[in-house]
């Protein structure tokens, strides 16, 4: 039993410094510069751990997105308002769109990663779009519930995807590269709030 139990803490350990690797790398390199084998090396793991724990740069890069997104779930579901439950709709969607340039700005490559490895890397049959992924489904479910909330006549779950589709795009990405977040994140505020207080109907 101890023993199995310390297999486990020795997967997670590896886990945790392959992710906190392949993030130090992409503070440094474009995404199409880092390999299986350098995120390896940088780990202080063998190349073939990498390779089964995550299968390929793609499920890489979504495991590390995934991972920094847990605390931006745990803020929306049991956090303090407004990013948490008790304030407003406007009020929540607004701090989320905030949340969100936040969590992509201090991951700076790693949406220009998800990107690279979807166009580069050979998708399975059973392996929908990057949409399907379940960190894009929850954020684009949140967002569109607040949306629906504050104006039940606009199209949510559309209006969800254009927002959450800028930050996707290769020129905000680039933005982001250079330290421009708050300024992308007023301008997202600006084009959002009259949308939200305009009169329904």
């Amino acid at each position: 039993m101890a023993e199995g139990r310390r297999e486990r803490a020795d997967a997670a350990r590896n886990r945790r410094a392959i992710l906190r690797a392949t993030e130090e790398l992409l503070a440094g390199h474009r995404p199409e510069q880092i390999s299986m084998e350098q995120v390896a090396a940088a780990a202080g793991v063998g190349k073939g751990t990498v390779f089964h724990r995550f299968g390929n740069r793609m499920g890489l890069m979504l495991a590390l997105m995934q991972e920094r997104a847990l605390d931006l779930d745990e803020a929306i579901h049991s956090g303090p308002p407004p990013l948490g439950p008790g304030a407003p709709p406007r009020d929540r969607l607004l701090a989320f769109l905030d949340a969100v340039v936040a969590v992509v700005a201090r991951n700076k490559s790693l949406l220009a990663a998800l990107g690279h490895a979807v166009t580069t890397t050979p998708q399975p049959p059973d392996q929908g779009p990057r949409g399907d992924h379940p960190v894009y489904r929850a954020w684009h479910g949140h967002l569109s519930g607040l949306i629906a909330e504050q104006r039940p006549d606009l199209d949510a779950e559309l209006l969800a995807h254009i927002l959450l589709g800028t930050v996707h795009s290769d020129p905000i990405l680039r933005l982001l590269e250079q330290g421009e977040g708050q300024r992308f994140a007023d301008a997202l505020r600006a084009l959002v709030t009259p949308l939200l207080d305009a009169p329904t109907g």
